[in-house]
């Protein structure tokens, strides 16, 4: 016997936007919450992923590729930063100038959008 489950448009919808808030917030307070972020995205990103509607997992995977890119260019380009603060807050400056725009307007866009229930079909097994 099969029955469905259903996922709110309303949950798809706060779902899609979920990573591109948490890259704001990271952003916003850099030190130490960029750090617990880039933990916290991948349990996001391994949760949003594969959500029923496929938009959230469309949302959520451009979100991540902005935020892992410029995490991961800082690793290669802070590995020849001279040990001075000034140099750190610059990249800051340009991660935020990059990351913060982006992440707003992907959330506009997904306020804009039209969001649908996504039924999906549940076994039961009857031991």
């Amino acid at each position: 016997m099969s029955d469905t489950r259903t996922v709110s448009g309303k949950s798809a919808r706060g779902a899609a936007k979920l990573f591109n808030y948490g890259n704001i917030v990271a952003v916003l307070l850099p030190f130490p919450l960029i750090i617990f972020w880039f933990g916290a995205s991948m349990f996001v990103y391994a949760m949003n992923r594969h959500h029923p509607n496929p938009r959230v997992g469309h949302y959520t995977q451009q979100a991540a590729y902005r935020f892992y890119a410029i995490l991961g260019f800082l690793i290669v380009a802070g590995t020849f930063f001279p040990p001075e603060l000034k140099y750190f807050l610059i990249y800051w400056a340009i991660t935020a100038a990059i990351l913060i725009p982006w992440s707003v307007r992907d959330i506009l866009r997904i306020n804009r959008e039209e969001w649908s229930d996504v039924d999906i079909p549940t076994e039961q097994s009857h031991a």
